[in-house]
């Protein structure tokens, strides 16, 4: 599985708003994100795991 990269575009609650690089939205709840994932964080998905991209 290729990574996917992500921007987080907002937070409400407990969860997150999350664009992809190509556009495509998604909403996951931030329990499953890496500690200290905040508005405008980058983010990695890769097999499945999370990545705080700094």
């Amino acid at each position: 599985m290729d990574p996917i990269f992500y921007t987080v575009q907002s937070i409400n609650g407990d969860y997150a708003d999350l664009v992809a690089d190509d556009g495509q939205r998604h909403s996951i709840t931030m329990f499953l994100l890496p500690e200290g994932t905040t508005l405008g964080s980058r983010l990695k998905l890769e097999n499945f795991m999370w990545e705080l991209i700094r």
